[in-house]
């Protein structure tokens, strides 16, 4: 859980003065209570499915999401968000979900590896092609040890 920011604004309800302080959390799709999820009738939207919410929450939803782009411009979230074990496809569609863009192959397969914090398994998914696609985990102790000498994670 994150603190987003405040919302004060004066008119942002027009019954009575309201000031609220927005949260983000990111959890890996199947990570979450559902027994909660149901109880409190919360829903899951694509982004571009989420429907008009009330007061400015859709602007706290835009907000929270663009806090996400800055953090994964120099931060290794996509890691957290994935299984233990996870393709470098997998990761550039988190990425592009995130980012709402197409990446380019080659260069986000480049750009990644050059990094060398990924260990790569003996492991392959081949629920996508015959050939499959080797399975990769992320180093955190090595990033730890990079990031506490200066080590910038520019994707």
């Amino acid at each position: 859980m994150e603190e987003l920011k405040a919302y004060s604004d004066v008119d942002r309800d027009s019954g009575a003065r309201c000031i609220s302080i927005a949260q983000y959390a990111l959890i890996r799709i199947n990570d979450y209570d559902r027994e909660q999820v149901e109880l409190h009738g919360a829903k899951w939207f694509a982004l571009e499915d989420v429907p008009q919410l009330v007061l400015d929450h859709n602007t706290m939803i835009a907000d929270a999401l663009d806090r996400l782009r800055q953090k994964t411009t120099h931060k290794p979230i996509g890691f957290e968000l994935l299984p233990e074990k996870f393709t470098i496809p997998q990761l550039q569609s988190l990425y592009e979900a995130i980012h709402q863009t197409k990446l380019d192959d080659r260069n986000f397969r480049k750009k990644l590896l050059s990094f060398d914090l990924l260990i790569k398994l003996d492991e392959k998914d081949k629920s996508t092609s015959k050939k499959g696609a080797f399975l990769y985990r992320f180093d955190y102790d090595k990033y730890k040890k990079l990031e506490e000498s200066g080590f910038n994670f520019v994707l």
